[in-house]
């Protein structure tokens, strides 16, 4: 098995991949004690091909690879491809496109939700695959026989699940469903929030703008912090002590030293003095300027209960058509919809509301009905009821 160790060896690789019409990209990473993730192979496989790239050696550029990656002649085929993806998008200041991700449209065609890389190759292929050394230091070199085959694997089993789940796609004419999915995955949004939105990877805990003010700035300011030390954001300080910052507000190294979620020392170091100005900051804000806290909207009455119907017409309707529950609507989605008609929510929007929306808006507004005949749910198309009824009517 030849790895790929020098830039020119990965240009000619490249060059000969983008004669083909795919490419199965994988890497191995590390980011248990950075914020980036640290690359440390890359693995790609296109038709009677597959190359592994030692991703750590000093004199390799990985600029062939990134060049390949905005080939729009060659689709980019990953699973789970977000982080792949981040990876990319981090290091090469570009988004791979075109893009297919396997584990999406697995869920289009009815293999569940979020299958694994392993359970999808199974099913599809019948060949298990060995994930002994999914956790194992990929930084560590040499690298051994068994870890070199797991990362083949990644790839090379990648091949088959594509084009069989492509023509299952084509088969039955729902490639564009996963086209708009792929938009998601290659968008910049995805991958770069800015340091001002951070608070939104927190739970809202605050109860009150000023509350509301501090979580935001020392999310901000955590965010900023670790990425520009490259150190995991609990690294900097863990999202219960940020809660406690914000019900009990220090204001000097004492009251810091008194928080239970921040780590001992933490008084002490210049993170310390950076966390109480921010907070301080956030002290003195004017009250007519301070941020509006969100509050979630109070659900109309009786949408609890319909909320519980269009739980089980989304069942009924993934079963009839083969696709994952989750591809289509959430819980939380759900509950939108049955709390507002023109909720922001995928399942009201493209392929999602011709599959489900538009009869989930008809079942909460009394146009449908579900029926039991037997074991099974029916669907009664109420409007067509009627109409039949008041024809039987005239004509008698």
């Amino acid at each position: 098995m030849k790895i790929v160790k020098s830039t020119a060896e990965l240009e000619e690789i490249c060059q000969e991949i983008a004669e083909h019409p795919f490419v199965t990209v994988d890497t191995e990473f590390l980011r248990e004690s950075t914020f980036w993730p640290e690359l440390c192979l890359l693995q790609m496989a296109c038709p009677g091909h597959s190359y592994i790239v030692d991703a750590l050696e000093p004199e390799l550029s990985l600029d062939p690879f990134f060049e390949l990656m905005a080939n729009e002649g060659v689709v980019k085929v990953f699973h789970a491809a977000r982080q792949d993806i981040e990876i990319i998008y981090n290091l090469g200041n570009l988004i791979p496109h075109p893009v297919f991700d396997t584990q999406v449209a697995a869920m289009v065609c009815g293999y569940g939700d979020s299958i694994s890389y392993d359970q999808l190759v199974y099913r599809i292929t019948s060949v298990r695959i060995d994930k002994s050394s999914r956790f194992t230091d990929w930084k560590r070199r040499p690298l051994t026989d068994k870890q070199l085959n797991y990362a083949m694997a990644d790839v090379t089993h990648l091949r088959d699940v594509y084009l069989s789940i492509k023509a299952n796609l084509e088969e039955q004419n729902r490639a564009h469903w996963v086209s708009e999915e792929m938009e998601i995955l290659t968008s910049p949004v995805t991958y770069d929030m800015p340091p001002r939105d951070a608070w939104q990877r927190l739970k809202l805990r605050a109860r009150r703008p000023r509350e509301f003010a501090i979580l935001k700035l020392v999310a901000e300011w955590r965010e900023i912090t670790a990425r520009q030390n490259n150190v995991p954001r609990g690294r900097i300080i863990k999202d219960e002590a940020i809660y406690e910052i914000c019900s009990h507000p220090p204001s000097s190294f004492s009251d810091l030293g008194n928080l239970r979620g921040l780590s001992r020392g933490f008084d002490k170091n210049r993170y310390g003095s950076e966390l109480l100005e921010v907070v301080r900051k956030a002290k003195q804000i004017p009250k007519d300027q301070l941020p509006t806290l969100p509050r979630s909207r109070q659900a109309p009455e009786g949408s609890g209960a319909a909320a519980e119907v269009l739980k089980v017409l989304l069942k009924l309707l993934v079963e009839k058509h083969g696709v994952a529950a989750k591809v289509i609507a959430t819980v939380d989605e759900l509950e939108k919809i049955a709390a507002d008609d023109n909720a922001d929510v995928p399942a009201l929007k493209g392929w999602r509301r011709e599959l489900f929306g538009e009869s989930a808006l008809k079942l909460k507004n009394g146009k449908l009905a579900l029926s039991f005949n037997g074991k099974s749910v029916m669907l009664i198309d109420l409007e067509e009821t009627r109409q039949n009824a008041g024809a039987q009517v005239a004509a008698e």
